[in-house]
C-alpha cells in the first residue's frame, strides 16, 4: 500500500514546474558568460564586414571616395574579362598549393603518427617541422630568390655539372615560384590538422585490418584516409583561404608578371580605389564561403573541433 501512495507522489513531484526565477538566472548568467566572445566577434570581425560591404557601394574619384549607392563597382568586377582571369589564375594557384601540400602534408603526418614510436620523438620531429616558422613570411619567401635565381645555387650547379648550357629561366619571376614559395609558406597548416587527425586513429582497427589479410595500401586507403578525411578538410580550409588572400608571394615571385586577386585589390587600393576594392573583397569571400560550405558538406568536422 505504501508503494500505491508514492508512486503518485513522486509523479507529482516529477510534473512540479521549476522555479522561473531559477531558470531565468541561469539564462541570464550564460548571457553573460558569451558576451565578451560576442562583442570581440561583433567589434573585430562582424563590424569590419559590414563596412567592407557598405563602402563596396560607394562612388570615387581619383581623389576620394562617396558615400552613395551605386552597383557599378560590382559590375566592373563580374563583367571585366581580366578580373575573369585573375579569379581563375588566383583559382589554378589554390589548386595547385592544395594538391602539392595535402600530398607533402599526408605523408609527413604519417610518417609522424605511425612510424615513430615514441612520443617525445613525435613531438621533437614536429617542432622541427615549426622552426621555419619561426621567421617571418617575407623572409622565407624571399630565401628562393639567390636558390632560384640566373646565378642562384641550383642554375649554377646545373651549368657546372654540363646539365644545361644556360640558365633556366623559368625557375625563377614564374608561377613555377609563386607555387614553391606557397608550398613552402603554407605546408605546415596541412600537417598540424592531419596529424592531429591521424594520431586519434585507434590502432586496433589497423591491426583488424591486418589481421583479415588487408595489405598495407589497402589500410591506408580503406582505413587511414577515411578517418583521416576531418584533418585533410581542417588543413584545406587553411591553404585555400590563405592562398587566395596571399598578394606579396605573387607580386614578389612572379615578378609583377602575374596576378591575383589579393594583389589586384592591393592594387587599387594603392591607387586609392577603395570602394572598388571592397567589392572584390566581398566577392571573393563569397567565393571562399562558397567553397568552404561545399567542402564542410563532403566532410563533417565538427568531431575534429
Amino acid at each position: 500500500m505504501s508503494i500505491a501512495f508514492d508512486q503518485p507522489a513522486l509523479s507529482a513531484l516529477s510534473k512540479a514546474p521549476s522555479n522561473p526565477l531559477r531558470g531565468r538566472a541561469r539564462s541570464l548568467a550564460s548571457y553573460l558568460q558569451a558576451a565578451p566572445l560576442a562583442l570581440i566577434l561583433g567589434f573585430f570581425l562582424l563590424l569590419p564586414l559590414v563596412m567592407i560591404v557598405v563602402v563596396s557601394f560607394w562612388d570615387y574619384d581619383f581623389a576620394q571616395m562617396y558615400p552613395d549607392f551605386v552597383t557599378f563597382n560590382y559590375s566592373e568586377t563580374l563583367t571585366s574579362w581580366v578580373t575573369w582571369k585573375t579569379y581563375l589564375n588566383t583559382l589554378k594557384y589554390a589548386a595547385l598549393v592544395w594538391i602539392l601540400t595535402t600530398t607533402i602534408g599526408f605523408t609527413v603526418a604519417y610518417f609522424l603518427a605511425f612510424h615513430i614510436r615514441t612520443t617525445a620523438m613525435q613531438t621533437v620531429l614536429f617542432l622541427v617541422c615549426t622552426v621555419p616558422f619561426l621567421t617571418s613570411n617575407i623572409i622565407r619567401m624571399i630565401s628562393w630568390i639567390p636558390v632560384l635565381g640566373r646565378n642562384g645555387l641550383i642554375n649554377s650547379s646545373l651549368i657546372e655539372s654540363g646539365l644545361v648550357a644556360s640558365p633556366v629561366e623559368w625557375l625563377l619571376y614564374s608561377d613555377f615560384a609563386v607555387v614553391l614559395a606557397m608550398v613552402h609558406l603554407y605546408t605546415l597548416f596541412m600537417v598540424t590538422p592531419i596529424f592531429n587527425t591521424l594520431m586519434r586513429i585507434d590502432r586496433a582497427l589497423i591491426e583488424a585490418a591486418r589481421d583479415a589479410g588487408a595489405s598495407g595500401p589497402q589500410i591506408l586507403w580503406n582505413v587511414v584516409l577515411p578517418l583521416a578525411k576531418p584533418g585533410i578538410a581542417i588543413g584545406t580550409i587553411f591553404v585555400v583561404t590563405l592562398v587566395m588572400a596571399d598578394f606579396s608571394t605573387v607580386q614578389v615571385m612572379s615578378g609583377g608578371q602575374s596576378a591575383s586577386v589579393a594583389l589586384m585589390m592591393k592594387n587599387q587600393m594603392s591607387l586609392l580605389q577603395y570602394p572598388a576594392a571592397a567589392a572584390n573583397a566581398v566577392v571573393l569571400l563569397l567565393l571562399v564561403l562558397v567553397m568552404v560550405g561545399a567542402l564542410l558538406r563532403i566532410v563533417d568536422i565538427r568531431k575534429e573541433l
